[in-house]
């Protein structure tokens, strides 16, 4: 079954005569729950939800490995770090990649004992410092500076070495890449952005290769509580059907964009992994079904994103990414980033792209007026 069938069928129940094709949230704390607590799949609102079950079913089949749901993506990175990471341990993490994350590895985990080594994603340099390490925790492309990672050999690398391996696959998705295909232990995502794709809810999720892992997984998020509300839930499987729709549109719309920013004189640097020109193109093209809807430029000077951002007519300024809507942001106002205070990401929609090629192409004309 091909992937534009497998989202619009994954998760869905049997049908039932009268029945609607995906059933609506359920909103309950307790259930029904006579005698044995093991005869029932459901038996309080912490650990079981059956509106879960459905999306989690269909992210399994998705990502091929056992998957659970988390309340945000940060809630589900927090939850591989948790069990896996104990004092003494030693996380490898990528310099360039989301500074949340990097902040929980070396920041609280660090507090706890942990010891964070850091080495850009670029040229596969988080393999040198493996020795002794308990998890490699890899992101790619990274964010915001869409360096793509060679998952298969890094997995390869960290196993022989005894290590655990986690790929935030949220940029690209479990449809532009399969981590745990490609060799990862864990297969981590924030559901805001691309995968459900409308700027209307937060989440997460976790999948795993093995399923003694899931059980860890399921036990974390039951005791700490980090479970997502049924109807975000719910609103992220509906969302999915339109996943393969979406990610085509957004993807040639990134690549003709990228093209358009790579040959015009106001931008001094793009990054896009589909672009033939990119540095980690050849490794991209290798791994990845779908290149993303992130595209990282740089123009001269803050005054100039500012003003970019400001001016452009269908790019409206915001942080995250993913959305239906193009939305960008000068990334350096956050701090945390080693990027310059020129650098923009870019999250291209499903515009049509006339209209996007038009109003940049207009826009930085008139930066250099």
């Amino acid at each position: 079954m091909r992937d534009a069938t497998r989202v619009v069928r994954a998760g869905i129940p049997d049908a039932i005569q009268g029945d609607p094709f995906l059933p609506g949230p359920t909103f309950a704390g307790t259930y029904h729950l006579a005698g044995d607590p093991a005869s029932s799949p459901h038996t309080y609102g912490r650990p079981h939800n059956p509106t879960w079950t459905r999306y989690e079913a269909a992210l399994a089949d998705l990502e091929g490995g056992p998957t659970r749901v988390f309340a945000s993506g940060m809630a589900a990175v927090t939850a591989v770090m948790a069990t896996v990471l104990r004092p003494g341990d030693v996380v490898v993490m990528p310099s360039d990649g989301y500074y949340a994350a990097r902040s929980l590895a070396g920041d609280y985990f660090g507090s706890l004992g942990v010891t964070m080594r850091v080495a850009p994603t670029a040229g596969e340099a988080q393999a040198a410092l493996l020795a002794g390490a308990r998890l490699l925790w890899i992101e790619s492309p990274s964010n915001p500076g869409l360096d793509v990672a060679d998952i298969q050999a890094l997995s390869t690398a960290a196993h022989d070495a005894g290590a655990l391996v986690a790929v935030d696959n949220t940029t690209a998705t479990v449809l532009g890449q399969r981590p745990l295909a490609l060799g990862a232990d864990f297969s981590v995502a924030s559901d805001t952005k691309a995968l459900t794709g409308h700027s209307d809810l937060i989440l997460g999720h976790v999948a795993v290769r093995d399923a003694a892992w899931d059980e860890v997984i399921h036990g974390w998020r039951s005791k700490v509580g980090s479970m997502p509300g049924p109807m975000e839930v719910w609103l992220a499987h509906r969302s999915l059907a339109t996943l393969v729709l979406r990610l085509e549109r957004q993807c040639a719309n990134a690549l003709a964009l990228a093209t358009l920013l790579a040959e015009h004189p106001s931008v001094l640097t793009v990054r896009y992994p589909g672009l033939a020109s990119d540095p980690t193109h050849a490794v991209a093209a290798r791994q990845m079904a779908y290149y993303g809807p992130v595209v990282s430029f740089t123009l001269a000077d803050r005054t100039a994103a500012e003003r970019f951002l400001s001016e452009c007519p269908m790019i409206t300024e915001a942080t995250s990414f993913g959305s239906v809507h193009t939305t960008a942001e000068r990334r350096a106002r956050w701090g945390g980033d080693a990027v310059p205070e020129g650098f923009i990401r870019m999250s291209v929609g499903i515009e049509h792209i006339d209209d996007l090629r038009a109003a940049l192409s207009a826009t930085l004309d008139r930066l250099r007026m």
